[in-house]
């Protein structure tokens, strides 16, 4: 947009850009003109609006500032008057009219050189230095067409690259929310967490943000200038975050910008929605799981962190593994969630776990992660959500009698006190023991890790649903396996699950399981019209399993591979109780799986 004084020569600098010739004849104020993007050097479309003094209103003036996205601001060169209106009138009135935080570039144009030997520089610069807003200044005649469509390229410019929201000028420094969004950008591109960018990293990063690779010489060019700079930017032959911000820096804004939007930026340095939260529709009864891209991703971003390659995250390896976060997404509640070492660090599998958890409970909360972690950049995807899976409806599956999925949620109800959480925890590794140093605050009501079903991994995720309710929600209900938990040693416990499978499970698909939890203490007589046995054998159930956590190993993963496989394969669970060769195939499959599975993890980790 173009506002100033009458008589600078507004009007004709818009004339001569579009016929190329001075007008012999110029109105009062051009009509507003539209650049079409294939003819401008940005590719972008570009609305020209003069104003005039004479024509126009102060509020027709006003509103035009309030939609400019850049505002040339025309003196005379020959004309005194006119360069002090410039600080004396226009840019307070522009200031006054835009909001602090989001100011419009403003760019000086010194118009009619062709009048005047000299230059106007000197007057300028000192305006140039005392405002922030103006991106640049430029003389130009409109009479002999002198640097005419330059004046419109560096408007663009300024909207497109602007280097308000990089550059301090004051301090000639970098501004704090840059150096934050590029230290983001150097961690996800330092593929090995070393500190620095090597050349293959360099090579990639160059390829990612520009579309070509370096060659060899331009690469060793590159950190040479940087060696000549600083004595700290350039480390074992490869590139420190100083030296990145450095080559970033010296060379053109544009350059600048071309990264970070390539990284998910916007112009004011915060990542996009739709870079955190592209399109995903999931219709009902279909969910969300991680395909192997996304897991082959999340491994490397493990291993990158696992500094001592023990197949665990110490806490300050989590810290620095979300060091590209704008906040610590994982509390101490995942720590009881999934499964960790004897030092209560997030293994590898727990890892793992806690993704398909997050993927599988709140899916746009995962691409949110996944973009901090740059996924679909390392993984030149078209976006975060090239990461997820959706599945497809249970009915067809249940239909088909056969599932794709790969995760199966099991939710676990149960009286107070009956031993929900010790099952959830139990199914982590953990017995009784172990259990009673989880801090109140720090308790989840989730727990997930993987089972083997006939040699397939698969994740089942328990939830354990809250007792205090004569309403159970949709989402409570939920779930492709049913635990009805209650306490052998306490009279009262088994009515509750009664009640719950009457009122909501009696006709449901959901195939349902009886835990008689704290199995190593003195079974006592239910307060109930019939024994937990009788009530199962009532509502062709399979009799209830017992269960205890009070031992002295880990407690028995068998039981959690029964649910697994009965929510893998509803249709068999329910169809013939006397099956129990049902029951068996499945845990020998697990066990026999299980021991492979471990030898070939530790081949793994010797290749690692």
């Amino acid at each position: 947009d173009h506002n100033q004084i009458s008589k600078v020569g507004k009007t004709s600098l818009i004339m001569s850009l579009v016929s190329e010739e001075f007008p012999d004849e110029v109105p009062l104020r051009a009509e507003e003109i539209t650049i079409p993007a294939d003819v401008t050097p940005e590719r972008v479309p570009t609305h020209i609006v003069d104003y005039s003094e004479a024509e126009q209103s102060d509020e027709q003036l006003y509103q035009e500032i309030s939609k400019a996205n850049v505002i040339c601001i025309v003196y005379s060169v020959n004309n005194k008057k006119s360069i002090e209106k410039v600080t004396s009138h226009w840019i307070p009135l522009i200031n006054d009219r835009t909001d602090k935080d989001s100011r419009v570039p403003l760019i000086l144009v010194g118009n009619k050189s062709d009048l005047v030997e000299h230059s106007s520089m000197e007057t300028i610069l000192p305006i140039m230095n005392q405002y922030q807003d103006i991106e640049t200044c430029v003389e130009c005649s409109a009479k002999n067409l002198k640097n005419i469509s330059e004046l419109f390229y560096y408007a663009q410019k300024a909207v497109l690259h602007p280097t308000g929201p990089l550059y301090c000028p004051e301090e000639k420094e970098l501004k704090p929310s840059c150096i934050k969004a590029l230290t983001r950008i150097f961690k996800v591109s330092d593929l090995d967490n070393d500190g620095i960018l090597n050349d293959n990293e360099l090579n990639f990063f160059q390829r990612t943000c520009f579309n070509t690779p370096l060659a060899p010489q331009a690469l060793e060019d590159v950190k040479n200038v940087v060696r000549r700079n600083m004595n700290d930017g350039v480390k074992d032959n490869g590139l420190t975050l100083k030296g990145l911000n450095t080559v970033l820096f010296r060379g053109r804004h544009e350059t600048t910008w071309t990264v970070l939007r390539r990284f998910g930026y916007d112009d004011d340095l915060e990542l996009t929605q739709e870079y955190l939260f592209p399109l995903l529709k999931i219709p009902p009864d279909c969910t969300t799981e991680l395909n192997h891209n996304a897991y082959l991703f999340l491994q490397s971003v493990f291993d990158k962190h696992d500094k001592d390659r023990d197949c665990a995250l110490s806490p300050e390896e989590v810290k620095d593994l979300f060091k590209v976060f704008p906040y610590m997404p994982w509390g101490p509640d995942v720590n009881n969630t999934v499964c960790t070492n004897e030092q209560g660090w997030i293994t590898y599998q727990g890892y793992l776990s806690q993704w398909t958890l997050t993927t599988y409970l709140d899916v746009q909360r995962s691409l949110e992660y996944l973009g901090y972690l740059g996924y679909s950049i390392i993984y030149e995807q078209e976006s975060q959500a090239a990461a997820i899976t959706v599945t497809r409806n249970k009915r067809i599956d249940l239909q088909k009698k056969q599932t794709q999925r790969s995760v199966f949620r099991c939710n676990v109800l149960g009286a107070r006190d009956s031993g929900k959480s010790g099952f959830l925890q139990a199914f982590l590794g953990r017995n009784l023991q172990r259990q009673r140093r989880i801090r109140e605050d720090h308790k989840s009501f989730y727990a997930i890790s993987t089972t083997y079903v006939y040699g397939q991994e698969k994740y089942l995720l328990l939830h354990e649903v809250m007792p205090d309710f004569d309403f159970l929600s949709e989402a409570d209900l939920a779930c492709d396996v049913v635990c009805l938990v209650y306490d052998v040693n306490n009279p009262r416990s088994f009515e509750y699950c009664a009640k719950v499978y009457k009122q909501y499970f009696i006709d449901s698909k959901t195939p349902c399981v009886v835990i008689a939890a704290k199995s190593d203490l003195h079974e006592v007589r239910q307060h109930y019209s019939l024994s937990p046995h009788e009530f199962c054998r009532k509502h062709k159930l399979h009799p209830p399993q017992p269960f205890t956590c009070n031992s002295t190993e880990a407690p028995s993963k068998d039981l959690y591979t029964r649910l697994t496989t009965m929510a893998m394969y509803p249709h068999m669970a329910q169809a013939d109780l006397k099956n129990s060769t049902f029951w068996l195939r499945a845990s020998v499959g697990a066990t026999v799986f299980a021991v492979l599975g471990f030898a070939m993890y530790r081949a793994l980790l010797k290749q690692r």
